[in-house]
């Protein structure tokens, strides 16, 4: 990491090797090891696009008049996703059942398109994915105050696009890409003082409310707690939910049950297992995941005067997207990308840590290379592939991502410490 300050330009060739050989990756060893155990299997493999579910749901209700939650809507869905609906008496059929599981207001986003075959439906929002993508990078720099050099910014930009989850939310055309571009537009304009829009743009990505919740509970106490200057936000924020959700009542009256109906069967089918379940046990893991929820609450708690843009209140908006996402009971590689504001703030304290002795760096070293593992091992498996067969380095697919259940809790580690570094400078000040 180091080096990337040294040189640059160093810099952005390996991240522009990287990127290639996770595209490599994806596209000539996972894609086709996937294809191939699917078919062995006789298991529908779908096309893999988790934007079609949504798209199948609100033309029905907006053209059709039919209720996108509906088993009818439901076995469409999966017709379309799959090839046939999913047979549950098959061992090898998929468990996902790809129901419509949002916030009916999902439509209003989508209305544009339901009637537009979705094939270039598909292409038109893989293009807007990958630019609100890259355009994120630009807003987490700015919300987070901090203008690197323009190699650094364009590093930062290769391996976001281009980590694992970055590629695979624009496969599937995973609306979590959105939602994560909303909320960084968000941070943006809190700090460039546009505090009714911020919140209009947090409320318009509760789309996927899950990933929204802490943030929102955050930036809420924030703005509750010096009223007269941050009423703004809220206001943006609670006026844009309000008109949603009721906008959603009046197009699909008891849609909230059928919402909430939908969630826990989601949950249920898919396992509803979290980054520390998974590590832990099931037992261990919500203890787990409470212990971080309080002690970020207490962090939250104690900054909720500092103005936007401080220090403080960057580590706490970085800090409750990373707990998003440890503490959601889903793991998926796309969410990852809310782990960005937190790695902006570590990358940019990184020669701080560095130079405290011999102990951080052997820390330091072994958080990055849980960090990099999957562009790197990737990298690895693209120069192999000119060397050995392609049915050989199949074999290898789960290579690259031995370290992403370690990611989001490296990130975090390196958050708090640099919490707890930031505290120390305040005690210091305030001795002085």
């Amino acid at each position: 990491m180091s080096g990337i300050w040294k040189s640059p330009k160093f810099g952005l060739l390996l991240a522009i090797l990287m990127g290639a050989g996770m595209l490599f990756y994806m596209r000539h060893v996972l894609i086709p090891y996937q294809m191939a155990d699917a078919l062995l299997h006789q298991r529908p493999r779908g096309i893999l696009s988790d934007l079609y579910p949504r798209w199948i749901g609100a033309r029905e209700l907006l053209l059709n008049h039919r209720n996108p939650y509906g088993p009818e809507v439901t076995r469409e869905i999966q017709t379309g996703y799959y090839g046939r609906p999913i047979d549950p008496q098959r061992l090898n059929d998929p468990k996902d059942e790809q129901r419509f599981v949002y916030p009916v207001y999902v439509v209003f986003l989508l209305a544009p398109t339901v009637s537009v075959p979705f094939a270039e439906v598909r292409v038109s929002f893989t293009w807007i994915l990958g630019i609100a993508t890259a355009s994120s990078v630009f807003w987490w720099l700015r919300a987070m105050r901090w203008r690197p050099p323009c190699s650094v910014s364009a590093i930062f930009v290769i391996l976001t696009v281009c980590s694992f989850g970055g590629l695979q939310g624009i496969k599937l055309q995973q609306l979590s890409l959105l939602v994560a571009a909303l909320i960084a537009g968000s941070a943006a304009l809190l700090v460039s003082g546009q505090l009714f829009f911020a919140g209009v743009l947090l409320a318009l990505a509760s789309i996927k409310p899950q990933l929204i919740v802490l943030p929102a509970f955050w930036l809420l106490l924030w703005s509750v707690s010096s009223w007269r200057e941050r009423r703004g936000f809220a206001w943006g924020f609670l006026l844009t939910s309000a008109l949603l959700i009721g906008g959603g009542i009046c197009l699909l009256p008891g849609w909230i049950g059928q919402f909430l109906a939908g969630l826990a069967a989601y949950n249920r089918y898919t396992g509803g297992r979290s980054l520390l379940d998974e590590l832990t046990t099931p037992q261990m893991g919500p203890i787990l995941t409470v212990l971080i929820l309080l002690s970020a609450v207490v962090v939250c708690w104690r900054q909720r005067r500092m103005p936007a843009g401080s220090a403080e209140f960057n580590f706490c908006l970085a800090l409750v997207l990373v707990v998003t996402v440890v503490a959601a009971p889903m793991i998926a590689p796309y969410n990852h990308l809310l782990l960005l504001p937190a790695v902006v703030l570590i990358v940019r304290s990184w020669n701080v840590f560095w130079r405290r002795g011999r102990m951080n760096q052997i820390f330091l070293s072994g958080a990055a290379l849980i960090f990099f593992w999957s562009w790197l091992a990737a990298l690895a498996i693209t120069v192999a592939s000119a060397f050995v067969p392609a049915a050989s380095i199949q074999r290898a697919w789960a290579v690259p991502l031995w370290s992403s259940l370690g990611v989001p809790l490296v990130v975090l580690a390196l958050l708090a410490l640099s919490i707890v570094d930031l505290e120390k400078q305040k005690l210091a000040s305030n001795n002085l």
